[in-house]
């Protein structure tokens, strides 16, 4: 349960804001009465969820890159934030092999920029730096992975958020132990949910497909995800926060994932998309498509015991509420900022 008093008048300072995570996030922070600072580029998706909720006239709305190590560190600095939640990446692990360069100077040295920043803050500041499921070294053996597993990743976008973990974790144990700047690190992946515009992902390619009459193409369908709304994940890095705001003791690496019903193919995913709108699916594998883990799932263990945190929608109710987003808006029966609002009341209620 997240108290709104945890964050009402709260100044958090947001990397990332523009992204469909990061504006699900902006809209549930705003909800909760916090003074919200977004520090990331502008929305690269048209439609942009970003743009849909207007978020860009509701909270401090900066454009510019985590790359830029100065400018971040005045947008910081400056701001003086409660909270830091850092989520902004390249998120993509196909197009991380097209572009590996910019994904580890976005998602590794991006993320000591903001570490560094936080190395001149004075005052009391919990901070959250968001990674994913792929930092782990996955062999695929079907075994839940715990926060002490070892990191890894075949490809540029996985190792790159393993790095992410790695130098956290090096600037917890050598600035942060002490003093007035707390840090954790939060991963979760597989995040689905209305909103999310962008390519080469499963649901809006679906939700594409559908509005076209297409075909929905598969490229993975027997590919094993931890499927959850993004509302799970973001609910885990709000009561994260706020906890380690109370208690230095939690600062550390925390696993967010669905229940272990929720492990489900893409196959599966789609065919429960297809409950909620007409249509139909093909399987497009390509044999000589870069490598993408087949299997993976993570332990929530340590987030159930130490933070009393768990997923509340279970693999239906999930696509059932994504399905339900992308109807109501395509067919007018909901505004986006409507619809998201009120399925944050749903989730909370």
């Amino acid at each position: 349960m997240i108290s709104p008093s945890a964050f009402r008048g709260k100044r958090v300072w947001l990397s990332g804001h523009t992204g469909f995570k990061g504006s699900w996030l902006s809209e549930w922070l705003l909800q909760l009465g916090a003074v919200l600072h977004g520090y990331a580029l502008a929305p690269d998706t048209a439609p942009a969820f970003f743009d849909q909720l207007g978020l860009a006239g509701r909270l401090e709305h900066e454009v510019a890159d985590i790359r830029d190590a100065e400018g971040l560190r005045r947008s910081i600095r400056s701001f003086q934030p409660d909270f830091v939640i850092h989520m902004a990446a390249q998120p993509l692990v196909r197009r991380s092999y097209a572009i590996p360069v910019e994904t580890y100077e976005t998602n590794v040295m991006g993320t000591i920029n903001v570490l560094e920043a936080l190395r001149g803050i004075s005052h009391p500041c919990a901070t959250v730096i968001v990674t994913t499921d792929k930092c782990y070294e996955n062999l695929e053996s079907g075994r839940a992975y715990e926060e002490d597993d070892p990191l890894g990743g075949r490809d540029p976008y996985s190792s790159s958020k393993a790095m992410a973990e790695i130098a956290t974790a090096a600037y917890r144990n050598s600035y942060f132990q002490k003093g007035t700047v707390r840090l954790a690190s939060a991963r979760a992946g597989n995040v689905i949910g209305g909103g999310d515009w962008a390519d080469d992902r499963i649901v809006p390619d679906a939700m594409r497909a559908l509005e076209m009459g297409k075909t929905i193409a598969v490229r993975n369908p027997k590919a094993v995800r931890p499927w959850q709304h993004v509302l799970e994940p973001l609910s885990g890095y709000l009561t994260l926060i706020a906890r380690l705001a109370e208690d230095p003791a939690v600062a550390g690496p925390f696993n967010f994932g669905p229940g272990p019903e929720s492990n489900r193919t893409v196959e599966d995913l789609v065919a429960e998309l297809l409950k909620h709108c007409k249509g139909s699916w093909r399987d497009a594998s390509d044999p000589q498509a870069p490598h993408e883990a087949t299997l993976l799932n993570l332990s929530i263990a340590r987030s159930e015991a130490i933070l009393h945190w768990r997923p509340k929608w279970g693999f239906a109710q999930t696509i059932e509420k994504t399905a339900v987003w992308y109807r109501d808006v395509r067919e007018d029966k909901a505004t986006p900022l409507d619809i998201t609002r009120r399925q944050i009341v749903d989730y909370t209620a």
